[in-house]
């Protein structure tokens, strides 16, 4: 039998939480009651608790002691000023690989390949598959970059703005991402860092719709 610890069943729990809220299945302003989450997780309440603390300080969730547990309004300027941080960071992490041609081969065919599971998730209108595909072509230069700084802020501020992601995913508008991943992608092979960090800055940007 495997071990599942407490921290991976808190991690478990804030996963599924997190995609609920994101998918929408939990909708802004909803009431969370730990005892009930606990009993449809298959949990006990320490965990899912521990998870809803997670989800607070990633701004999803929101409490006031003996009053509400809640899921957040999804308010723009919140989401908008999480955007700016991860949006640069994200530009950042590109410049730098490029700069320091740390990407190789193998880590553009990943990103190739991310982009055409992309284009099928949109294609077959599974806004979560893309949201994950997505997340493959992008943590390519985050994780050759080597910076700790970069994906700890880009791992604190992604979730406020999951909602939006998953909302631009869902809209025919998001079809344009797949042809700016290519563009990016070309940069990447030129070694024009410049280039391909002002790509992936306008790729994020088109967020800003959502808000």
């Amino acid at each position: 039998m495997q071990y599942i610890g407490y921290g991976s069943l808190k991690e478990r729990a804030a996963a599924e939480i997190r995609s609920a809220i994101v998918r929408g299945d939990l909708e802004p302003g909803t009431a969370i009651k730990d005892v009930e989450l606990a009993e449809k997780l298959g949990l006990s309440r320490t965990p899912v608790r521990e998870a809803l603390a997670t989800l607070t300080d990633e701004g999803l969730v929101e409490t006031k002691p003996h009053a509400y547990t809640r899921v957040t309004a999804l308010e723009a300027e919140p989401v908008r000023d999480a955007l700016v941080v991860v949006q640069s960071m994200h530009a950042l992490a590109m410049a730098l690989v490029v700069h320091r041609k740390s990407l190789t081969a193998d880590d553009i065919a990943t990103m190739r390949a991310a982009n055409k599971t992309f284009k099928k998730a949109l294609d077959a209108n599974d806004a979560v598959a893309a949201l994950a595909a997505d997340d493959e072509f992008h943590a390519v230069a985050v994780r050759c970059c080597d910076n700790f700084a970069i994906a700890a802020t880009i791992d604190r501020y992604t979730p406020l703005v999951r909602r939006a992601e998953h909302s631009r995913f869902s809209s025919p508008g998001a079809r344009h991402s797949v042809t700016q991943h290519q563009q990016i992608i070309e940069a990447c092979e030129q070694g024009d860092a410049t280039l391909a960090s002002t790509l992936v800055d306008k790729n994020w940007s088109t967020l800003q719709e959502e808000l």
